[in-house]
């Protein structure tokens, strides 16, 4: 069940940190998901450094620097993905 929660976070949180990157990422779903993944395990590493503990309520600052730290990954998995799969957008290929 743990897999499920971890893919579903991965999902919301990549197709967040996509909405907020300017421009079109043309990553592919599964794709977003992993990367998400990596953004909340980013974000979740980045508040314990920071000594935020888990609250009884809904703990903001841990969801919003998962946001940050998908945005991040997104934002250099699409990089990396124009760069490995050439760049369709413009009709040309990086080489």
């Amino acid at each position: 069940m743990h897999w499920l929660w971890a893919i579903i976070v991965g999902l919301v949180l990549g197709l967040i940190a996509k909405v907020i990157i300017p421009g079109k990422q043309p990553i592919p779903l599964w794709l977003t998901i992993i990367l998400g993944m990596i953004g909340s395990v980013l974000g979740n590493w980045a508040a314990s450094a920071m000594g935020v503990a888990e609250t009884k309520g809904v703990d903001w600052i841990r969801h919003a620097l998962q946001v940050i730290g998908a945005v991040i990954v997104v934002a250099i998995g699409d990089r990396l993905w124009l760069a490995v799969r050439g760049d369709r957008r413009h009709g040309r290929h990086v080489a």
